[in-house]
């Protein structure tokens, strides 16, 4: 007589009776198989349960994380079979299919895959989260829906262009399977730290790709979503309010979903392209938690960001390229000043967060609210604080810096390298320079930069500028990549700074229309920290690698 499961777990001293007991009740209730119910109720871990599964069946272990499945193995087994029946394709050999399973006493998968795919079966034992990673990580996000639409809908056009009848598209794109399957994918990006999703049309294919902390990654779908793509971009567009029937136009539009406990506000772009519309879906919580202690300023730079948000009047700039996170700074700012006794408005293009008590004003071209007309209205509204999204041009400029100097405190930003920069971008739109001088507190350049995996970081020997630099420096690290930040050796982004005070020194320079590299070679002899210094001290600090660094701040060797 076979030894059943719990008393091998017992005996084993895994689980105690009284465990197994419960479990068992628990069991007969639901008539689930007993080692989930044990994982579920946390009396033993999946690895244990399969080792203990692989003694009693006589069946060996797959450590699915370790292995590489051919693509000829996931092309035979349908995902449909894989997710309804939580298993995994491992191996073919001839007619001889292995399949990963975590419950051996299920025998009902394996002779529906013998009945309709034609295959003899053999059982290999794996953990369950490891089975459900690796049918992701094979069949791609929402493979078992797709595979439900095509198969409901055999006659869905085998193409990715829009020749479908705008009327039978909107149907389909209401369809609870192409909702669903545009959940998942949206799911799946927020699950992964996504902050944008490219959904690409090219000749025959279907891109989706995913913003990372920074990096763009390949999401992996089944191949067959290009013939959903029509009904799923319409669906996108009945979700943000965009017209279904436009194709030829760039659309932009906006909507808040509830995936879960959690809001966020999804900003999309479509842009048509030649092979079809471009989709761009920008992620943002609908509620984020904005401080300095999280922007990755040292302590020495809190002191000088504090000291500028608390003066009564002048401008401070931001400077960067997009998606340097200018505007996650400007927020943090706003919400440190954000108290009953003052009044804050801004202008934004677009309006990324909703700040409660602070006044916002969206931009809008079409009817001919601008920056600067914006700009003449809010100061009739006696604000203490005013931020303006970006300075674009000299009307812009020149309004901005007359509020400063009228006792507002102004934030704004530009798109400059570095932020001595800043200060020759203003003069080239053809502002005075004792304007610039007079009213200028701050020039802020900043970075963004991937932080170290804590899951797989490990120390090694610095070479290189390192090396030269830091000759006391002995150690430094990186991550070796695993499955936590999918073998990137990054999780997570932290901000590096410049900031440049308009001390007199600076005004002077400014005054006599100094170069950027004057500007910049005053403000490092007067202590200023460059932006690769600070990324070289986070590095020093175990926060971030050279390379990253390098990346952003275009360093050399």
């Amino acid at each position: 007589m076979a030894i059943r499961l719990g008393d091998i777990l017992v005996e084993k001293k895994l689980i105690t009776k009284e465990q197994l007991e419960a479990a068992l009740k628990e069991h007969e209730k639901t008539g689930e198989f007993l080692g989930q119910v044990l994982i579920r109720m946390g009396f033993i871990d999946e690895a244990a349960l399969a080792g203990t599964l692989s003694q009693q069946m006589g069946l060996p272990c797959v450590n699915l994380k370790e292995i590489k499945i051919d693509d000829s193995v996931i092309r035979r087994v349908p995902a449909k079979f894989a997710w309804h029946y939580k298993i995994m394709p491992v191996k073919l050999e001839g007619n001889v299919l292995t399949v990963a399973v975590s419950n051996p006493f299920d025998m009902w998968p394996l002779d529906n895959i013998e009945t309709n795919l034609g295959f003899r079966t053999e059982r290999v034992l794996s953990a369950p989260s490891d089975i459900m990673q690796a049918i992701k990580r094979y069949y791609g996000v929402g493979a078992e829906t797709i595979d439900g639409i095509l198969a409901r809908a055999p006659g869905v056009s085998q193409n990715i262009s829009f020749r479908e009848n705008a009327e039978d598209i909107e149907k389909m794109a209401e369809d609870a399977s192409v909702i669903k399957l545009v959940n998942q994918v949206l799911q799946q990006a927020i699950k992964d730290g996504a902050t944008d999703i490219h959904i690409e049309p090219f000749k025959g294919e279907l891109l989706l790709r995913n913003r990372v902390d920074g990096i763009l990654y390949d999401t992996v779908v089944s191949e067959d979503i290009r013939y959903l793509y029509p009904s799923i971009v319409s669906r996108i567009k009945i979700l943000t309010g965009l017209d279904i029937v436009e194709r030829r136009l760039p659309q932009d539009g906006s909507a808040r979903i509830k995936l879960g406990r959690d809001e966020y506000d999804l900003r999309v772009s479509i842009l048509p392209s030649i092979y079809g519309e471009n989709v761009v879906i920008r992620i943002l919580p609908a509620k984020m938690l904005f401080s300095f202690q999280k922007l990755g300023l040292n302590q020495d730079d809190s002191k000088k960001m504090e000291a500028l948000i608390c003066k009564p009047h002048g401008i401070i700039f931001l400077t960067g390229p997009t998606g340097s996170g200018k505007t996650t700074t400007l927020y943090a700012a706003l919400s440190r000043l954000n108290t009953p006794d003052r009044k804050i408005i801004t202008i934004e293009d677009p309006v990324e967060y909703e700040l409660r008590r602070v006044n916002q004003i969206q931009v809008n071209q079409k009817t001919g609210l601008t920056f600067a007309r914006a700009l003449r209205s809010m100061l009739r509204h006696d604000p203490d604080v005013m931020m303006v999204g970006e300075v674009r041009d000299f009307e812009t400029a020149e309004i901005a810096i007359q509020a400063a100097l009228t006792g507002h405190l102004v934030f704004s930003t530009l798109h400059t390298n570095d932020a001595a920069s800043a200060a020759t971008r203003l003069l080239d739109m053809g502002v005075e320079p004792y304007l610039i001088a007079s009213s200028v507190e701050a020039f802020i350049a900043q970075r963004l930069v991937r932080v170290i995996c804590e899951n797989c970081k490990e120390s090694y020997e610095p070479v290189g500028i390192l090396k030269t630099q830091n000759s006391k420096l002995k150690t430094v690290y990186r991550g070796k990549g695993c499955e936590k930040c999918k073998n990137t050796g990054y999780r997570g982004r932290t901000a590096i700074y410049e900031i440049l005070l308009v001390t007199d020194p600076i005004k002077e320079l400014i005054m006599k229309k100094a170069s950027n590299s004057e500007i910049k070679a005053k403000a490092v002899s007067l202590g200023m920290k460059a932006l690769k210094d600070d990324g070289l001290e986070k590095v020093k600090a175990g926060i971030t690698t050279i390379d990253e660094v390098m990346r952003v701040t275009q360093i050399s060797e």
